[in-house]
């Protein structure tokens, strides 16, 4: 059984990506059409909601800092899904709520998960880069 704050991440990561792959219209709008015709999940996604609202509303920055440790990085470059779980990782980094090692044993978990094969190995060294560069790890 997941713990709720993985299940808040995977969920969180959903939204993201369905606001991406929308055009990145109003997050409201994104989680209410994910949870329409389940009125019965909206009280446990709130927070994943909320979670989305604010990494996509950073993503400009977190995608910047991104840049800073990844060679040739454009968001474009990458897949969407890997995109949002190193945005939602590096969120969580500079937020200092989570500590270091579990926002990235987080994003790792979520590539093996949601990504391609190659994607745990990608975010674990983004993440673990750009930790060490902050002074987070």
């Amino acid at each position: 059984m997941l713990r709720p704050e993985t299940r808040a991440r995977a969920r969180a990561l959903q939204f993201l990506y369905a606001w991406d792959a929308q055009g990145r219209p109003p997050m409201e709008r994104v989680v209410l059409g994910i949870l329409a015709g389940h009125p019965e999940r909206v009280p446990a996604a709130e927070g994943a909601g909320r979670l989305a609202q604010r990494v996509a509303s950073a993503a400009e920055r977190l995608d910047r800092r991104i840049g800073e440790v990844v060679e040739n990085w454009r968001p474009g470059r990458v897949g969407l899904v890997e995109q949002n779980i190193l945005r939602l990782a590096v969120f969580e980094l500079e937020d200092g709520e989570v500590p270091p090692k579990v926002a990235i044993n987080e994003a790792v978990q979520l590539a093996h998960w949601f990504a391609g094969s190659r994607a745990p190995a990608f975010v674990n060294g983004v993440l673990d880069a750009l930790a060490r560069r902050a002074g987070w790890l």
